[in-house]
């Protein structure tokens, strides 16, 4: 038999062995067959009972023939250890490996490492007679603007701000603030860790001061762990930090937008909302929606160019009205 043939028989009944039960009456052919086909194997149902029947002879599994049709299961005093992953499995693993790698701990990431490999090469063994293995290849995530690079990090840097992070103590860093040169030395007491596009931000107090804020993972340029408990803060949730507007910057009041749309942003936001609240008018070309004013609203809104006119709150008009202005000054001008 050829390796490869052989490679996608033992993966499909490996597969197979993973689906039988421990207790009950047992699972039917039919239904393990279903399951399999589902999957993506490329089975009928006499070859999963040629199967179970050649995978009875070696493995602790039974058939139940109190009832018509059987059933099969594992065997009562059976003691099941099966390492690996199902395709499922395997193609979980593939698609959320780039979104996990940047949010979980060093001393995680090194133990998944196997898992990862063993992700690609299942795939990669099932890739040429099962369809299904193939999927990652057809998805991807793409940002709904424009895609910058992720910054670099230090390794020990980022292995060293989770491990105080899981072990709730402070950690001294040197930090360099957005357009400054030179570092400063922070105690930060770390609260959690956000992923927002490319860049990694630590949610934390300073020293004993209350107030929460955002560093950029990327630019501490060393950190310690002080090995000392962080300043408590029962009342935080990072959940809630972030409904209120956190990682919009500026954490701005809730506003009630008013402002004229052209005809195709208006079909934009009749797919995706604003806020809850948003009403469209078509026939005026307006829209309404409470937003938080915050720097984040103010890039989307400058995004958008003439398919947006500002009518209200007065002040956000005249802030976006200063901006445009500026920019027309400089536009003005031969380059």
């Amino acid at each position: 038999m050829p390796a490869d043939s052989t490679r996608n028989t033992l993966l499909r009944q490996w597969a197979l062995l993973k689906m039988l039960p421990t207790s009950g009456s047992g699972m039917l052919v039919k239904a393990l067959t279903e399951e399999l086909q589902r999957e993506g194997y490329t089975v009928s149902k006499r070859q999963v009972e040629r199967d179970l029947k050649g995978l009875v002879e070696c493995l602790p599994l039974e058939c139940n023939d109190k009832g018509v049709p059987h059933g099969w299961r594992w065997s009562s005093t059976a003691s099941i250890n099966l390492p690996g992953m199902t395709l499922a499995e395997a193609l979980s693993m593939r698609v959320v490996e780039d979104t996990l790698r940047p949010l979980l701990p060093a001393s995680v990431l090194k133990t998944m490492a196997p898992r990862f490999r063993q992700a690609a090469n299942t795939l990669s063994a099932l890739a040429d007679s099962n369809r299904n293995a193939r999927w990652v290849g057809k998805v991807r995530t793409v940002a709904p603007m424009l895609p910058l690079l992720p910054p670099e990090i230090e390794p020990d840097v980022l292995e060293t701000v989770q491990d105080a992070l899981l072990a709730d103590e402070q950690v001294e860093v040197a930090y360099r603030s957005m357009g400054q040169e030179q570092t400063h030395t922070l105690t930060l007491n770390p609260l959690g860790l956000v992923q927002r596009g490319p860049v990694s931000y630590l949610v934390a107090t300073a020293h004993s001061y209350p107030d929460v804020r955002l560093y950029a993972v990327h630019r501490i340029h060393s950190a310690k762990r002080l090995y000392k408990p962080m300043e408590p803060r029962p009342d935080f949730d990072l959940d809630a930090y972030i409904q209120a507007g956190a990682l919009q910057f500026g954490g701005g009041e809730p506003i009630l937008m008013e402002a004229r749309i052209k005809d195709w942003l208006a079909r934009i936001l009749e797919e995706t909302p604003l806020s809850p609240d948003q009403t469209l008018e078509h026939d005026e070309h307006r829209v309404s929606a409470t937003v938080l004013n915050t720097p984040q609203l103010r890039w989307w809104i400058l995004s958008q160019g003439a398919a947006i006119e500002v009518i209200a709150p007065p002040e956000l008009r005249k802030a976006i009205a200063v901006t445009l202005a500026e920019a027309s000054g400089i536009y003005s001008k031969p380059a």
